[in-house]
């Protein structure tokens, strides 16, 4: 006589038998791509992705719009249809865009990465600089489970944003605006002109912070919520960053002259900026943000102007990675 199965095993034989369903039922993709990523260099990028889901099996909606407003209505409408999965070709904006679409579902997200930063992509270990690799490593993870990992939801005046790596609110976020207010140069050159006339006005801001409901004041170059470890195509933010720990890594580096905070700067690539005296990393759940005549940036997209409240959503995004 067979001796009956016992809760936990049966408990976790269902689990089991759920996630084979869900891998041998993920068939359909949507596949959505910026044509333009890394400045129209990896406009390869998104049909031979497509080329190499369809020699796999899938059933691909490939999406390529003319704008990224009209991607993600175009994204939106194809995963209420049905799909198994959100594939986005590109960089961290398109990134960005997918978070924003599937944060909340059972959709999973995976990325092949095409743009200049990359940073969702690095801190999830996906293969940069090398399309087939990366593109392997998305087919290997629409047959496995789908791993958990947090994202920021940002409240602010005109409604709520999702993000995935790290919200800016200080220098970074300076340079971006004035990067997008500018014409010329064309490329990645004009982030850097940018930067250098920052650079001549630096001046510390005078942020009021609510951190996981307490208040605090203080005065700063540069702030970042840190989701993921870094920002700005590797730049090392928050090193110690973890993107399934249910908490941000909240960054603040102190008033400096421009001297030092030059000297300071390239420590970022390496993380060794967190030794400084200047600098204050806390950890915390919820942060409301405001400081005079800034505009937050998240995952390198513009959100808007302060103040925003911020808060860590963990388990909110199941990825392919």
């Amino acid at each position: 006589m067979d001796l009956p199965t016992p809760p936990s095993e049966a408990s976790a034989s269902a689990t089991v038998l759920r996630q084979d369903v869900q891998m041998a039922s993920r068939r359909r993709v949507v596949l959505a791509i910026n044509p333009s990523a890394s400045f129209g260099k990896g406009r390869a990028v998104g049909p031979r992705t497509e080329e190499r889901l369809r020699a796999a099996g899938y059933e691909v909606t490939a999406l390529s719009e003319g704008s990224m407003a009209e991607l993600q209505a175009a994204a939106r409408a194809a995963i209420d249809r049905g799909t198994d999965a959100l594939v986005v070709v590109g960089g961290d904006g398109m990134v960005h865009l997918g978070v924003g679409l599937v944060a909340t579902t059972d959709v999973p997200l995976g990325i092949v990465p095409s743009g200049t930063g990359n940073d969702a992509a690095r801190g999830l270990g996906i293969p940069l600089g090398d399309t087939e690799a990366a593109i392997s490593r998305l087919l290997a993870s629409l047959e496995a489970p789908a791993r958990t990992i947090d994202a920021g939801l940002i409240r602010h005046g005109a409604g709520q944003t999702w993000f995935v790596s790290v919200l800016s609110a200080g220098f970074d976020a300076i340079v971006n605006e004035r990067a997008n207010r500018m014409r010329h140069p064309k490329g990645p050159s004009r982030y850097t002109l940018a930067l250098l006339r920052e650079l001549i006005v630096l001046h510390p801001l005078h942020y009021r912070l609510v951190v996981d409901g307490v208040s605090r004041d203080a005065r700063g170059v540069l702030l970042a919520l840190a989701n993921n470890t870094s920002l700005g195509g590797g730049m090392q933010i928050a090193p110690d960053a973890e993107l399934d720990d249910g908490l941000f890594d909240l960054v603040l580096v102190g008033p400096v002259t421009r001297l030092r905070f030059l000297r300071l700067f390239p420590k970022v690539f390496s993380g060794a900026h967190t030794s400084l005296d200047i600098v204050d990393i806390v950890r915390a759940r919820s942060v409301r943000i405001d400081a005079p005549g800034i505009v937050a940036y998240a995952d390198g997209e513009r959100i808007a102007a302060l103040p925003v409240d911020v808060e860590v959503r963990q388990g909110a995004l199941q990825v392919l990675a």
